[in-house]
């Protein structure tokens, strides 16, 4: 794109020293936008830095943070809007993969009887608890300018749900339910709520070298940054509490058509109908029948 279309916006973004996180941060800087990049890795953090024109510097800061830490959110968070003297954006993109339990993950599925109490709450308070500290950071400014953007990366539904890939299936299913919450309670107030997925296994050590995956046969990274990009513009006022498939947005297209392409049902909304409730269905005017928003035409969720 590359247009300009987050000039004077303030980002922040997790995992920002990753694949995804590294190309997401060019994307944002090359379309104006100011940038707070947090990250647990330091040095990673420094070589992103490194890589980038003068000019882009400027309009960048990075900060080591746990996002498992709640106190570190919001001092993430704070210190970000001194920096620059507010916040726009959220994009939640940090998490642990299950490289962290064992490299061979992917070949050798994780029985239950590997992953420890302390793994399982680390893997539930990065993947899962940090992105709700900084939305609740974030969400006063956002709610008060009545203007936001909070955009989560999650996963497919095959690896939510994959036998052996626990704690991150599960962790990224929360998220994915949270997000599709949010949507719902933040709905008419110019906060929007989206999730974006790559589609299926991506060229990031999310997947260690270990796997036996041909690296090129895997997702570049680079495709999350299309949907991302435009769902933080003002083009996409109003679009809220929908799921993107990355690979499936075409940028032959326009933005509109791309859209409506890699578009599909947040989490399990349509499971959530009919629900046995006194007096009938729940959220008059509100709830589980409320979220979603953009033009007809979903593709198939993955």
């Amino acid at each position: 794109m590359s247009d300009g279309t987050l000039n004077g916006k303030v980002v922040i973004l997790t995992g920002a020293a990753g694949g995804f996180g590294r190309v997401l941060v060019r994307a944002l800087l090359d379309e104006g936008a100011n940038v707070a990049a947090l990250d647990i890795n330091e040095i990673g953090l420094a070589g992103l830095k490194e890589s980038l024109p003068a000019e882009a510097v400027g309009r960048l800061s990075t900060r080591v943070a746990d996002i498992s830490d709640h106190d570190a959110c919001d001092e993430a968070v704070a210190g970000a809007m001194d920096h620059f003297g507010g916040v726009h954006i959220l994009i939640n993109n940090g998490a642990m993969g299950m490289g962290a339990i064992r490299a061979d993950c992917l070949e050798r599925l994780v029985g239950i009887h590997e992953i420890t109490p302390e793994m399982w709450q680390r893997f539930v308070a990065t993947n899962f608890s940090g992105a709700w500290y900084l939305t609740r950071a974030v969400i006063p400014t956002m709610l008060g300018q009545r203007w936001g953007r909070i955009i989560t990366v999650t996963t497919s539904f095959f690896t939510m749900l994959r036998g052996g890939f626990h704690p991150y299936g599960p962790a990224k299913a929360g998220l994915e339910a949270m997000a599709a919450g949010h949507a719902e309670e933040f709905a008419g107030t110019g906060v929007t709520v989206n999730v974006v997925v790559p589609g299926g296994p991506a060229d990031t050590p999310m997947v260690p070298k270990e796997s036996a995956f041909d690296r090129k046969d895997l997702i570049p990274p680079g495709v999350m940054a299309p949907p991302i990009v435009w769902l933080c513009s003002d083009a996409a006022n109003g679009i809220t509490g929908n799921r993107y498939v990355a690979t499936h947005w075409d940028t032959r297209k326009s933005p509109r058509e791309a859209e409506r392409n890699a578009r599909a049902p947040i989490a399990w909304r349509e499971l959530a109908q009919n629900p046995v409730w006194p007096g009938g269905k729940p959220g008059k005017g509100r709830g589980i029948f409320a979220i979603g928003s953009g033009p007809a035409g979903h593709r198939s969720a993955t």
